[in-house]
């Protein structure tokens, strides 16, 4: 046990070393990103897949909420910080990559439909879910409501996510102009013909999403 505990702490202490060795080459102790929108600059972004994450929410039975996760989502962001509006977005979220914090639950969410019907949820070979949005609207200088449309399990419908505007910068570690942001959106899993243990398990499911998008 004392050996783990120091193989912990020496690798904890590596780690922070290096986050150090970054902030000083930074020049600076404090996060490199910062949440000025005069830092932003126009271009064309793309997702950065290992800090952009989609997490899911459904309420169980009435009792508790139950989370789940998407990650290494990939996508474009067009960006104009003077004309917001004439800026687009597309991401691509790989629905077979889900988890959860139940392997019986993933294993489920993956399975395929008994006797060759229809599975439950999304199958094993789930298709990508792409979002392209169709409209920009921005709600002052660090918000906008982004609409469009979201193509999940074969079925397109309108959705419309409020996104915040968290940071930019240049990322120490890849020296690359990076923009992040926070989004929430709201979904109803039926309009996407996955129905099963609705009403027990909600219909509504609440999408928080985190992004990071570099050029």
């Amino acid at each position: 046990m004392r050996r783990l505990s120091l193989a912990l702490a020496g690798v904890a202490g590596a780690t922070l070393l290096s986050f150090s060795a970054l902030q000083a080459q930074n020049g600076t102790n404090a996060q490199p990103g910062t949440a000025d929108a005069s830092l932003v600059t126009a271009g064309t972004y793309t997702a950065d897949p290992a800090h952009t994450l989609v997490g899911w929410r459904v309420n169980h039975f009435g009792f508790s909420d139950y989370f789940g996760l998407f990650g290494d989502v990939t996508g474009t962001l067009k960006l104009d910080p003077i004309n917001v509006e004439s800026s687009s977005l597309e991401v691509r979220i790989p629905v077979a990559k889900v988890t959860t914090a139940s392997a019986d639950l993933t294993s489920h969410l993956l399975r395929a439909g008994k006797d060759g019907g229809a599975p439950d949820f999304f199958g094993p070979a789930p298709a990508d879910a792409v979002f392209k949005s169709t409209q920009i609207r921005p709600n002052g200088t660090s918000e906008a409501l982004i609409f469009g449309n979201l193509t999940l399990n074969g079925v397109t419908k309108p959705v419309s996510v409020m996104a915040r505007f968290t940071g930019a910068g240049e990322n120490p570690a890849t020296k690359k102009q990076t923009v992040g942001f926070k989004g929430w959106a709201r979904i109803k899993r039926s309009d996407f013909n996955i129905n099963f243990g609705i009403p027990m398990v909600t219909d509504t499911v609440d999408l928080d999403i985190t992004a990071a998008f570099e050029k």
